[in-house]
């Protein structure tokens, strides 16, 4: 044998770099369901069952493209129950010249693979993931200098370096780049949301359902009604559904949130693209076609191109940029344990139940219900970071260590000090009315912030800004929220800040 090959579980792409210019008569891969990699956190059923199932579904067609691939599936007893155990039994078996492997997305995994060469007696390559826009170095180097990172600059230039929606003279198609604002629209029930794309789970993905709920009883979430696509042409037909389906009206409404309705008009395209089913290019380019061709307004493709080169590229860089100190972040000093209703739903909030509920049985919820509804709370209960994070990974079927935890760490809890966003994502139970219809279901009134029946975001918020005004009241995005705050009468201030000190201490019954 000259070479082995490791393709890790969101690696499953033909055009990887570890497979570039190997040899298949002679190179071996190797994939591998492991114990460590499956319960290091309790990882929701369905995302289980979907890593497995699309790791299942690409060995074999790496096997009918003529490669050598060794598989081990999953079972508690296996005598290999890591990945490096795993390398280590065949490179001893074979005698391997070097290990080839493209870059995890993990810094726990990538340290410990960094050190691999030193454990199996032979060189380790490790290569570039070229699956992304911007490679490590060169977010490095955009970001070099700079006293703080701005998405917004950084997406105008990969929006250049692809060409997505430029004109020939180099400008940004519609005179502007950016049409966030245009995007935030209520949704009322019309147009109607069409329906998720849905694949029937084949035998290879049943059986992983048996071995699931046989191995994993216990962990979060459900595995009943799982219909995610788990092979690349799957994957294909999910774009292409979303092109026809929901990307007209997912411009307009992709800040909405709705008591009835899962899905809306997302794209559910995040864990085939985390995965390497899908390639955030090919994707990209896709939706620019579907807005020259007339199929989808420009403010709809652009939010979703912004998604994916801008915000998706940019959190990576920002993880590979400041690992591993950045996990340790905890700048608002928070200190509070997660509430027990994340895992369960179990709370009179309606927004955190129907996200948590959403969460608990698709594994998915859109960015909003993550980033303004379980994360806003999150912040503004002072939930420590890292309990959070822990959380948001888990329970996601998209969440991967590089895209998690920048996004939970940094921009729902602002626990880096704004290193990735310029003001902390808090806001009140009226952001929850203007955008979703929630609040006429809800135990809480949302017109109230105190009282035993005043929605608890509302106190919540304002003893968030009060406590941390020595961490705000100098930034020009809140001066606005400390003028109203201190507007306020002194009684009323006091009777707010009461309410918050109970809930904050009675969040478990809340």
């Amino acid at each position: 044998m000259a070479n082995l090959i490791l393709i890790l579980g969101d690696q499953l792409s033909h055009q990887l770099s570890a497979l570039e210019g190997a040899d298949k008569d002679n190179d071996r891969v190797v994939m591998a369901e492991v114990h460590d990699e499956a319960s290091y956190t309790n990882h929701h059923k369905k995302k289980l069952i979907y890593i497995f199932s699309v790791m299942r579904h690409f060995a074999r067609e790496l096997e009918q493209q003529g490669w050598h691939v060794h598989y081990q599936r999953y079972h508690p007893d296996n005598p290999e129950q890591s990945l490096e155990a795993v390398v280590s039994k065949l490179a001893a078996e074979h005698r391997p010249e070097k290990l080839i492997t493209t870059e995890c997305g993990e810094w726990r995994l990538h340290s410990q693979i960094s050190q691999w060469h030193e454990h199996l007696g032979i060189p380790v390559e490790i290569r570039p993931d070229t699956r992304f826009v911007c490679r490590k170095q060169e977010f490095a180097d955009w970001a070099k200098g700079r006293k703080q990172l701005r998405m917004e600059f950084f997406y105008r230039e990969m929006r250049k370096k692809t060409g997505l929606l430029m004109t020939p003279e180099g400008k940004p198609e519609g005179g502007q780049w950016n049409f966030d604002s245009d995007n935030r629209k209520k949704w009322s029930g019309k147009p109607p949301a069409p329906a998720p794309f849905r694949v029937e789970p084949d035998s290879v993905t049943r059986e992983v359902i048996q071995l699931v709920e046989e191995y994993f009883p216990d962990h979060f979430g459900t595995s009943e009604d799982f219909h995610f696509s788990v092979t690349a042409d799957q994957a294909q037909a999910a774009l292409e559904h979303f092109i026809d389906f929901a990307l007209p009206c997912f411009g307009d409404y992709q800040d909405a949130l709705s008591d009835h309705e899962d899905w809306l008009f997302h794209s559910i395209l995040s864990p085939y693209l985390n995965t390497g089913l899908l390639d955030p290019t090919d994707v990209c380019q896709a939706v620019a076609q579907a807005w020259y061709s007339g199929r989808a307004p420009l403010n709809a493709a652009e939010g979703f191109i912004r998604q994916i080169i801008g915000w998706r590229e940019f959190v990576r860089g920002i993880y590979w940029l400041l690992m591993p100190g950045y996990a340790k972040e905890n700048r608002l000093n928070n200190q509070r344990s997660l509430p027990w209703f994340y895992w369960t739903g179990e709370t009179k909030m309606r927004c955190m139940h129907k996200a948590i509920d959403a969460t608990a049985r698709n594994a998915y919820a859109h960015h909003i219900q993550r980033l303004m509804v379980t994360g806003n709370f999150a912040l503004l209960a002072g939930i420590h970071p890292e309990d959070i994070c822990d959380w948001y990974l888990a329970v996601y079927i998209d969440a991967f260590d590089w895209v998690e935890l920048p996004n939970t760490l940094g921009m729902v809890m602002h626990a880096d000090g704004g290193y990735l966003g310029s003001k902390p994502y808090a806001a009140s139970g009226k952001y929850i009315q203007r955008m979703s219809d929630h609040c006429q279901n809800c135990h809480y009134r949302v017109q109230d912030a105190t009282g035993e029946k005043a929605c608890p975001f509302n106190a919540l918020y304002w003893h968030f800004i009060d406590r941390h005004r020595d961490d705000f009241a100098n930034n020009p995005r809140m001066a606005m929220m400390y003028r109203n705050w201190d507007k306020q009468p002194d009684e009323r201030r006091r009777a707010i800040l009461s309410r918050g000190e109970w809930l904050l201490a009675n969040l478990e019954q809340l």
